[in-house]
């Protein structure tokens, strides 16, 4: 594969990075305390899910967040940091990968109605793809360097 300026292993790696980054910025713009405190995020959540035009999404959200509404903003939140934390330094990348994968597409159902977020977890959704079938951490990352996912 012929590239400019850096080689197509390490243009995934820039792109595996730039998602990680993209995840990172998810998390830190998070109001964290609302989301822990006041449980503004699940309570938004909520929210779309009750108006939701598939009784699917409706009915999984009352049975697996809704009766904890506290540990899920915990998931929701810590989760965004080790998918950026794990894309960026490259371990664990696969899983990362896969649990990035889940979440934008649990994202995307919930927010059907939302272009723009529909856009952005499409989008994510995409890169977590081509990261993940193009192996994208056998360069800059902790996985290479620990002999991992070979």
């Amino acid at each position: 594969m012929q590239t400019i300026w850096l080689t197509g292993a390490e243009w995934l790696a820039v792109l595996r990075i730039g998602l990680g980054v993209w995840w990172l910025e998810s998390w830190r713009h998070k109001d964290r305390k609302g989301w822990f405190e006041r449980g503004t995020g699940i309570a938004w959540a909520a929210d779309v899910a009750a108006k939701h035009r598939w009784t699917a999404v409706r009915s999984g959200f009352d049975r697996i967040v809704a009766p904890r509404p506290k540990a899920m903003a915990y998931v929701v939140v810590y989760a965004e940091l080790a998918l950026g934390l794990g894309l960026i330094t490259g371990f664990l990348t696969p899983v990362a990968l896969i649990g990035g994968l889940v979440l934008n597409l649990l994202y995307l159902v919930l927010m059907i109605h939302d272009w723009a977020e529909q856009g952005q977890n499409a989008m994510m959704a995409l890169i977590s793809l081509v990261a993940l079938f193009a192996m994208s951490w056998q360069t800059w990352s902790l996985d290479s360097a620990l002999g991992l996912f070979l």
